[in-house]
């Protein structure tokens, strides 16, 4: 799902910028892996596919806040920014990793690629699942790294480079912490309560997909503190408002706009806002069984679907997403926040909304 719909026309220039500091970085990386092996050239090149394709929306994040909060060195925000887009490379294909899919956006991700490489050779389905696995361990360790060493490459006072160093570092901290919940979550029987998925989604996505971007580019054009804390408080709500439309998407939605399939998330029994408030209602005993299954198939998919919307989840999941969102905005409308930047995030979280309820 793409979070950052404004006008393309205002950050054309700007994601350009991105995509070289992107196309330089893995030039760079390729002919270091050259030097070292074939094999390890072949993982930079996945690596560098899974990169690409991508709606680039936290790099929207950091360019939308730098230029709007007065910016002008944009060579180096550009490489703020990709250093984000790495982070987000890494923690989808771990995140791959941990839910064993082995397509995303439609393609093999990269360990499906791994693994296909292996059935093709010959090797069993066991130990093809482990030369993708092993793949996407390590294409994941790579771009998070990597995201460091492009943060390294800014040009910017030593504070501004500490601060923009924390908000990475945080943010990481953030995203694992939080995925350890959600496995956690899925391994007992028991639905946590929707505090602690919200939790959970704030940990896992509001922070590293929200947060960090808008206040790094904030912090890089020299914003103000109550300015940085605002959109801080913004991206903590759109985070949580962002993750509840996902796993909305993850179940209503179509696999081609999704790039995975349409049941994982149940098949996987990943424990959302959904299920949270499913499990409270009369109808949960027609699915419990289902949720989690690994023998899910598209007709137990479809079944659960239609109670969670006859049970009203649907309807109860999509009001959250709602009302984060309004909280976010409200938290956004602080002194010193530019208007035009207020405008833009707002169009942008409210098109989730819209997106979300065509489904």
């Amino acid at each position: 799902m793409n979070f950052l719909n404004v006008d393309r026309r205002l950050d054309g220039a700007d994601l350009e910028l991105v995509e070289d500091s992107l196309e330089r970085f893995f030039a760079d990386a390729k002919l270091r892996a050259v030097s070292v092996n074939a094999a390890y050239l072949g993982l930079w090149e996945a690596l560098e596919r899974a990169a690409a394709g991508g709606k680039r929306s936290r790099p929207r994040l950091v360019m939308l806040a730098y230029r709007q909060l007065g910016g002008e060195d944009f060579s180096s925000a550009a490489e703020l920014a990709a250093s984000y887009e790495l982070l987000h490379s890494a923690l989808i294909i771990h995140d791959d990793v941990i839910d064993r899919d082995v397509v995303r956006r439609g393609i093999p991700n990269v360990s499906g690629h791994y693994r296909s490489r292996a059935l093709r050779a010959g090797e069993c389905p066991a130990a093809a699942d482990h030369a993708g696995v092993a793949a996407g361990i390590l294409a994941g360790d790579l771009a998070l790294s990597s995201a460091y060493r492009l943060l390294r490459s800014i040009e910017a006072t030593a504070s501004v480079r500490g601060r923009l160093h924390d908000l990475l570092d945080h943010a990481i901290f953030s995203s694992v912490g939080g995925e350890v919940l959600d496995i956690e979550f899925s391994r007992t029987p028991d639905m946590p309560s929707l505090e602690d998925i919200t939790k959970t989604a704030h940990q896992k996505t509001s922070v590293y997909s929200f947060e960090a971007p808008l206040q790094a580019g904030a912090v890089l054009a020299g914003a103000p503190e109550p300015v940085v804390a605002a959109l801080g408080a913004f991206g903590r709500y759109a985070g949580i408002a962002y993750q509840i439309a996902d796993d909305l998407l993850g179940v209503f939605g179509s696999e081609s706009r999704t790039g995975k399939a349409s049941w994982g998330d149940l098949r996987e029994g990943k424990r959302t806002a959904l299920l949270s408030y499913a499990a409270t209602r009369p109808e949960w005993s027609r699915i419990a069984a289902l949720i989690g299954s690994p023998d899910m198939t598209a007709a137990d998919a479809e079944q659960v679907r239609s109670v969670l919307v006859s049970c009203g989840a649907k309807n109860y999941a999509m009001t959250l997403v709602t009302e984060n969102a309004l909280l976010a905005v409200m938290h956004l409308k602080s002194d010193g926040v530019p208007d035009a930047l207020c405008r833009s995030l707002e169009r942008m979280l409210f098109s989730v909304i819209a997106d979300v309820s065509s489904h």
